[in-house]
């Protein structure tokens, strides 16, 4: 494991980072386990249950997803500061890009309009369009706009979730650093100490047997 001292709570907070970023956002899975341990490229790794069907994911649900996965590094930026950003924290970036690229391509979930919901078509496929097409310049740059605008608004959410939550975050880190996984409910009873977990989110849980 991870010997470490401050690269160990480093990946901890960037962990705990997505599973509350992820809890606390409206449309999101629910944690199954907070894990400490490496697994391949990850450095730790937020398991989330996916809820329901794929196709029927909405758009609070994506805009969920991309607040939880920049989680982890507003975590680092809370409370390390702005130059500790790990790698792990750019993974998460261009995962972000993508999902966000999905909303405004995919779904037509932004401003840039619905120009993409014939049937069939994935949001690649309008990408290959688009590129051979003369109008794909303009488009492309509103898109890349429309993509940007998604992803700082979901980061002023994730900062403000961290910022207001971070009691529950150190006292789960505290508790990661010495058992280095915890399971979704152990986590979820912690986070209610301090806040409430959004009701959307609660009826994802099975109920305890």
């Amino acid at each position: 494991a991870m010997t470490d001292g401050k690269s160990k709570s480093l990946v901890a907070y960037h962990e705990v980072g997505h599973a509350i970023c992820g809890t606390l956002t409206p449309g999101h899975d629910p944690v199954q386990k907070v894990t400490l341990i490496p697994r391949g490229q990850a450095k730790g790794l937020t398991w989330f249950t996916p809820g329901e069907d794929p196709t029927l994911i909405s758009k609070s649900q994506i805009f969920a997803r991309i607040v939880g996965t920049l989680g982890g590094r507003a975590a680092e930026e809370v409370i390390f500061g702005r130059a500790e950003t790990t790698t792990g924290a750019s993974s998460d970036l261009m995962q972000v890009s993508n999902m966000a690229r999905q909303m405004v391509t995919a779904f037509g979930m932004s401003d840039v309009g619905p120009w993409s919901t014939s049937e069939g078509q994935s949001g690649d496929m309008i990408m290959r369009m688009m590129a051979r097409n003369s109008m794909s310049e303009k488009l492309q740059t509103d898109i890349d706009v429309a993509v940007k605008k998604i992803a700082d608004e979901a980061y002023e959410v994730a900062l403000q979730q961290i910022r207001d939550n971070r009691e529950a975050i150190d006292e789960v880190v505290e508790l990661m650093i010495e058992n280095e996984t915890i399971s979704g409910d152990e986590f979820r009873e912690i986070l209610e100490k301090y806040t409430e977990i959004p009701e959307e989110n609660k009826k994802f849980l099975a109920p305890a047997m």
